[in-house]
């Protein structure tokens, strides 16, 4: 029954932000280390030839058990040299995500296509500008699991319980239509020294207002899904530098702030060692117009010459922290990115 009660409140609380009226889409609180769900033109925008980026998180197991909110990324993007020092990138990017006790998911693949072009910068300084440009084009699905869902007409008012061999009268699918789905982005970087960079971009998804439904006479309209992000990397001394950030996101009537730092320590050594710490600040708006913090984020990451690893944990802010005690969701990452086979394919790029 305690659960029961958890998960009435926890909807609610969805309802009341505005999450389950036209559901946004899901993000990652290390945006950073989500590159290709964050803009299309991060595509191709790294260190090396080839980049494998995964993804997990999970969330509200406090309150929901073994029906958590999860959601899991995967991608991966190769970049080749066209013209002078202009690239064209190519990469495939995933996401599924599963929410609550029916199990609603949602799963979507994009083929991504990117073109970078230099503005300025030599090759025998680190020095490079960068504009790029990037789309997306793939297909979605959503699918539920109505075995645990009941509805009015199935339950027995002689005996006063639910009985699921009724007919529930409803016209519904256990799975969506598949979905054609498109996505554009820009993003402008600027790299002055090894640890001195800039860069900030922005993106539209859902640009084509892709329609999906469980209905057959109802169709929904997904709405399209605006991001703006910024960061840098700025040197404190030879050793440590800081990489703040921000991301905002506007979809329908919800909106959403990320923002915060990172404390980025490395050997300088030929076999690299790095370690970033940081923390992060998520806030959402409710329904009234008011603007809630959602979360505190902490997070920490161990570069080791051509990976990776990161973890980040949210601790819940909002008025469910009561119900959490304070638990939110944590967040694993791993990016691996190869060595560029000769000179020719070294881009000085910033670090997220």
């Amino acid at each position: 029954m305690k659960k029961i009660i958890w998960i009435i409140a926890l909807l609610g609380f969805v309802f009341q932000n505005g999450l389950l009226a036209q559901s946004p889409d899901p993000r990652f609180s290390q945006f950073y280390a989500s590159p290709l769900h964050l803009n299309p033109a991060m595509n191709g925008v790294f260190n090396g030839t080839i980049r494998v980026v995964a993804n997990y998180r999970d969330q509200w197991a406090s309150v929901l058990d073994t029906d958590p909110f999860r959601t899991i990324g995967f991608s991966f993007d190769y970049r080749h040299n066209i013209v002078s020092d202009d690239y064209f990138a190519a990469g495939i990017s995933l996401m599924g995500d599963q929410a609550g006790t029916t199990n609603l998911q949602h799963t979507r693949g994009h083929v991504n296509l990117s073109y970078l072009k230099k503005l300025s910068g030599h090759d025998y300084n680190k020095e490079a500008q960068y504009l790029i440009a990037g789309g997306q084009i793939g297909v979605g699905q959503s699918f539920i699991d109505y075995s645990d869902v009941w509805f009015t007409s199935q339950f027995d008012m002689s005996k006063e319980e639910i009985d699921f061999t009724l007919n529930s009268n409803e016209n519904i699918s256990d799975n969506s239509n598949l979905y054609t789905d498109i996505n554009a982005g820009l993003m402008w970087y600027g790299v002055f020294d090894e640890d001195f960079s800039i860069y900030f971009g922005g993106a539209i998804n859902h640009l084509n207002r892709p329609k999906f439904t469980f209905l057959d006479d109802f169709t929904e309209e997904m709405y399209a899904r605006w991001v703006v992000h910024a960061g840098a990397q700025i040197p404190l001394s030879r050793e440590l530098s800081i990489l703040p950030g921000a991301v905002y996101m506007l979809q329908g009537p919800s909106n959403s702030l990320i923002f915060g730092t990172n404390f980025r320590y490395s050997n300088q050594d030929w076999r690299e060692l790095a370690i970033r710490i940081g923390t992060w600040l998520h806030t959402a708006n409710e329904l009234e117009g008011s603007t809630l913090s959602d979360a505190l984020v902490v997070n920490g990451v161990i570069e080791y010459e051509q990976l990776q690893f990161g973890f980040s944990y949210d601790f819940n802010l909002s008025s469910l922290k009561d119900a959490t005690l304070g638990r939110g969701g944590f967040e694993l990452s791993v990016i691996y990115v190869s060595k560029p086979t000769s000179p020719k394919r070294k881009v000085n790029c910033p670090k997220f």
